[in-house]
């Protein structure tokens, strides 16, 4: 999830981050209302839900609006995020705990589900195995896991086009052409991502089953599993 010392920590930085996203996450609301479906497939009418990367509170958001029984943890290791996150909840956020810091940190549960999104792609990979076993742990067993990131094929001729289609959807979502180009040059050489096969043979080592592709947002992909 966001490390503290990236923009995330950075207040000032934070204020359009709802807008940002919208503009570069294709579907963003839809992927958001069809978490929240996933997770009610399985997860009880009174669900305790786990939100890993709550910062922002977008997520958290939405599914507390559209289930007004559920209640969250919601966990993230930037303070500016989480006080965005209780923001944007308002009367919503009674229903939410906010916890400051990473997934081996937050409360045990069990849980009834969990989800990340837009946070997988910021751990690295060598911790990402060890992340979502630890949110394994934390789940019921069957329990829901919604799971949507950054994910496309990463040999190099394809990885260069992905993250060229990347900022070019950007550009047409309304960001400056040089931001653009400059965020997708910094998720080239700042992040390690891994294509969609990876990731779903780690759901898989970490303990989860049933894992199938929900959401394919360009370069972005979802996954919903059971624990």
């Amino acid at each position: 999830m966001p490390q503290p010392n990236t923009p995330f920590s950075d207040a000032s930085a934070l204020r359009d981050y709802a807008e940002k996203t919208a503009r570069i996450v294709p579907g963003l609301h839809d992927l958001q209302t069809m978490a929240a479906l996933l997770v009610a497939e399985r997860a009880p009418e009174s669900a305790h839900v786990l939100v890993i990367g709550a910062g922002g509170g977008m997520e958290l958001a939405a599914l507390a609006q559209t289930h007004p029984q559920w209640q969250f943890v919601g966990v993230d290791p930037s303070q500016p995020m989480l006080d965005l996150a209780a923001a944007a909840l308002g009367p919503l956020a009674a229903r939410a705990q906010l916890h400051l810091g990473y997934t081996d940190t937050a409360p045990v549960g069990p849980f009834d589900a969990a989800t990340c999104l837009l946070t997988m792609h910021f751990v690295p990979v060598e911790e990402r195995r060890s992340t979502l076993k630890e949110i394994h742990r934390r789940l019921k067993p069957g329990a829901p896991f919604v799971m949507a990131h950054l994910s496309f094929p990463q040999a190099e001729e394809e990885r260069a086009l992905w993250l060229s289609r990347y900022a070019a959807f950007a550009i047409a979502s309304g960001v400056d052409p040089e931001n653009a180009r400059k965020a997708a040059s910094t998720i080239g050489s700042t992040l390690l991502l891994l294509g969609p096969e990876q990731e779903e043979k780690l759901l898989r080592e970490a303990g989860f089953t049933n894992v199938r592709l929900f959401y394919a947002g360009m370069a972005f992909r979802g996954w919903v599993a059971q624990a």
